[in-house]
């Protein structure tokens, strides 16, 4: 179960700016129907058939003309194979073998409600090389979105960051996919790593796939939706029926950012980002549910709850525990009352009832210590923020309040 915004965790830093600029500026009455979507999804062996199976019927009203996807890479990285785990027509699939250079040419088609370009080597060298690399680059200048493919056996060497930087140049939302992964065994997480390492960004970022056994596929299918609004919006059309669910992926994600900032030992919890942050949960899941509210109305209900003192008073109680580090506390009772808080919101906009401060506080004491035990477990010293934030998604997405 997948949300938008966890699907948008995926673009690195320059993909994300772009993207955010992007959503900014689309109006509340659309953008309430975006996060409706998304979860509850299988995102396993290619479900992008699925998927943009329900979206299709919604996307000629929303969408316009199609967006241009363009896959581009080194040469033999299985560019062709996965082009065409996306191809909806058969008699469109690009032509795949295990010689280098089979794709001399872009080819385009149809892969729903976006088009899909496959294009040659874009490392290739020689006469016909720099021609073909030209194509592959003139079709990533004129794309909407850029699929990056690195190969896990070849790994990323000088020329694959080369071309790495030379598509960051372009400015472009982009994806960084490492195909093959299923030959890597048992060397996998340390494959990925060091290609996040070699590209400069986090290991969460790089999506590995196998093109040939169509795993991953999914995870790139949300990943080009996730940055169109109106693909997004096509997608929401069609799929009204997850509420609860594609809400509590909003609470999981909102409660890893809330982990992330509390990482410093605070004391005080009510300060400024925590809560925008939980505003911003609230009235995220009130969109969900189709209901309005106004900012300042989130921000009443987030304080009805007494947050300042509650914070302090969790902080002072349990800081009296042996062993507990003070970036541990924080993070754990910013965590618990961020769930907390988005599980009134869900039962007060589907079912019209409001938890009370008593049940609250009762709660978010519980979940804190839920989430100390975790955070002991499974960290021996104080993690990244990216790594919390991926832990604190997996714990909340096994709680259901």
């Amino acid at each position: 179960m997948t949300s938008l915004k966890d699907i948008q965790q995926l673009f690195p830093e320059p993909s994300q700016a772009l993207i955010q600029k992007l959503w900014s500026v689309i109006p509340d009455e659309q953008r309430r129907k975006l996060e409706e979507t998304i979860s509850n999804l299988p995102l396993g062996k290619n479900p992008s058939r699925t998927m943009i199976d329900l979206a299709v019927a919604h996307s000629k009203a929303v969408l316009g003309n199609h967006k241009n996807v363009v896959i581009i890479g080194p040469a033999n990285v299985g560019k062709s194979t996965l082009y065409n785990q996306f191809i909806r027509n058969d008699q469109d699939k690009a032509a795949v073998s295990p010689i280098p250079g089979t794709t001399r040419v872009n080819q385009q088609a149809d892969a729903g409600i976006f088009n899909l370009v496959d294009t040659p080597g874009a490392d290739a060298v020689g006469p016909v090389g720099s021609q073909e690399r030209e194509r592959a680059l003139e079709a990533a200048r004129s794309a909407h979105f850029l699929i990056i493919v690195f190969d896990a056996i070849q790994g990323v060497k000088q020329t694959e960051q080369d071309l790495y930087q030379q598509m960051l140049e372009l400015k472009k939302p982009f994806v960084i996919v490492l195909n093959k992964i299923d030959l890597a065994g048992k060397h996998k997480d340390a494959i990925i790593e060091r290609t996040a390492l070699n590209l400069g960004v986090d290991s969460y970022q790089v999506i590995p796939v196998s093109a040939l056994k169509g795993t991953g596929i999914g995870e790139i299918t949300m990943a080009i939706i996730a940055a169109d609004p109106a693909m997004t919006l096509a997608l929401a059309n069609a799929m009204p029926m997850y509420r609860r669910k594609i809400a509590w992926r909003t609470i999981s994600t909102a409660s890893s950012l809330s982990a992330a900032i509390a990482l410093t030992p605070l004391p005080v919890i009510d300060f400024i980002p925590l809560i925008t942050n939980q505003v911003g949960m609230v009235l995220t899941i009130a969109r969900i549910y189709q209901y309005n509210i106004t900012p300042a109305r989130a921000r009443e209900l987030v304080g009805t709850f007494g947050l300042g003192m509650l914070g302090r008073t969790l902080f002072q109680q349990f800081s009296k525990l042996a062993s507990v580090p003070g970036w541990l506390l924080s993070s754990a009772i910013a965590t618990s009352m961020t769930v907390v808080i988005g599980y009134g919101a869900i039962e007060w906009f589907e079912k019209g009832e409001r938890i009370t401060q008593a049940r609250f506080g009762q709660l978010s004491k519980d979940l804190s210590r839920k989430m100390m035990a975790r955070f002991m477990q499974v960290f021996k010293k104080k993690p990244s923020k990216g790594k919390l934030k991926e832990t604190v998604v997996d714990i909340v997405s096994e709680e259901s309040l």
